[in-house]
């Protein structure tokens, strides 16, 4: 009986550890690619704090970066993956999350908004608005982060 509650033990020890390893090894290219695009951001704007960092695919790879720079602003960073032009923008100049939001608010009734992260496309700085409507169908709204104006909706996927 000893011996089977030691190998029971050992296995879920096992188990553990690979899944820990498949965990870290999927991580390590998005850190990478943080740590890239933070580099690259601090060649045209000096980071103090970086509060937030996603990849963005849409037409193309956005990294895109959140945080305040040496005068405690909050800005923004774009760096598309292919030509590496980086974009700053202060935060105050465009619109916020919930800005973003309402914009929705006004023209459609979600049943549930999913996410709401800033994206680029066309070298147009954006909010990509994911949700389901009524009949539990995925939309996506596209609103201009500076201007607000509506961009783009993909509608009952």
């Amino acid at each position: 009986m000893k011996k089977w509650i030691v190998f029971l033990v050992l296995f879920v020890v096992a188990i553990i550890g690979m899944l820990i390893k498949v965990y870290f090894s999927s991580v390590e290219p998005v850190k990478a690619a943080e740590q890239k695009a933070v580099t690259l951001a601090n060649k045209e704007v000096q980071m103090k704090e970086v509060q937030d960092f996603h990849i963005y695919n849409g037409l193309e790879t956005i990294n895109v970066i959140e945080g305040k720079n040496k005068k405690g602003e909050k800005i923004i960073v774009w760096i598309p993956d292919k030509s590496k032009k980086v974009i700053v923008k202060k935060a105050k100049n465009g619109l916020s999350k919930e800005e973003a939001i309402q914009k929705l608010l006004q023209e459609k009734k979600p049943k549930k908004i999913i996410s709401v992260r800033l994206g680029m496309e066309k070298n147009i700085p954006l909010w990509e608005i994911y949700y389901r409507s009524e009949n539990n169908l995925i939309n996506y709204y596209y609103v201009h982060f500076e201007t607000g104006e509506w961009l783009k909706k993909i509608e009952n996927l």
